[in-house]
């Protein structure tokens, strides 16, 4: 009877191990739930890609934090009712942040994507936007969407976009030029190395709204409606759930809804 009772508790506590942590020899405890972190600490650690119009970005001149997902991260906060810090991130990073506890939670317009997926986990959408393009003006060749992906066109993408991801997966003729760094697209188009480069709703607006040489392509039907969602690391069913409450609550009280009127993303509002 000994043995057994021995042999059915060494096969709980390897059972339990998962959910344990060991601490310097010290006894097991019970890792700590991210949602109870964040209560207990008071803070909400939020990646944001601080360059992304009217989304999350730094005001050039005050130096501010500005944009919807800002305004929701403050929102979220006061939900909880803890502080909100932002961590700069991007697109090609954030899930390494996430998954090296980095931040909380990506609050900046990320799309849901089958890559991203894998690793990390999404809260259902709050916005959808397809793919556009952003040429000069003055472009010889380029007066429409199909012009393009032609022999002897350049198209600029960000690294770790869904505009990079797309690229490489569709455009067969033209070059693709791959960046990292903020406002490269731009650079790469003004400079005559790139004929073009691909962006997202939020971001056309932008480029429009800073740059007189600017002329926005917009294709003829949309070009791979990507939902857009807050991401989280893995393995913590209780904060996606308590997320995807805060996803529920801000589209029926409204607050979605403001918040993207005042950044001119109405259009692009996930209502679904």
């Amino acid at each position: 009877m000994r043995r057994l009772f021995i042999a059915l508790s060494a096969v709980a506590f390897h059972a339990a191990l998962p959910s344990m942590i060991l601490l310097g020899g010290a006894a097991p405890v019970r890792a700590e739930a991210r949602l109870d972190r964040v209560q207990r600490t008071g803070l909400m650690r939020v990646c944001i890609w601080p360059d992304y119009y009217a989304i999350s970005f730094r005001n050039p001149y005050s130096g501010e934090l500005q944009g919807l997902d800002v305004d929701m991260a403050w929102a979220f906060g006061q939900d909880l009712g803890v502080r909100v810090s932002f961590v700069e991130s991007g697109f090609s990073t954030v899930v390494a942040d996430l998954l090296g506890d980095r931040c909380d939670i990506g609050m900046f317009g990320i799309g849901v994507t089958a890559a991203r997926s894998e690793k990390i986990v999404f809260s259902q959408p709050y916005l959808r936007s397809g793919i556009y393009a952003v040429s000069s003006q003055t472009h010889p060749r380029i007066l429409r969407w199909d012009d393009l992906d032609q022999d002897g066109m350049v198209v600029a993408v960000q690294k770790g976009t869904v505009m990079d991801d797309y690229a490489s997966r569709s455009l067969r003729k033209a070059s693709i030029r791959i960046v990292s760094g903020p406002q490269e697209r731009e650079e790469e188009v003004q400079s005559g190395r790139a004929d073009a480069f691909l962006t997202d709703y939020p971001y056309g607006r932008r480029v429009l709204a800073v740059h007189q040489w600017a002329h926005l392509i917009t294709p003829d039907a949309p070009v791979q409606p990507t939902p857009y969602a807050y991401a989280v690391a893995p393995g913590d069913p209780v904060w996606l759930d308590r997320v995807n409450r805060f996803v529920e609550t801000v589209k029926r009280d409204g607050r979605l809804e403001a918040a993207a009127a005042r950044f001119g993303l109405t259009p692009i509002v996930a209502r679904d």
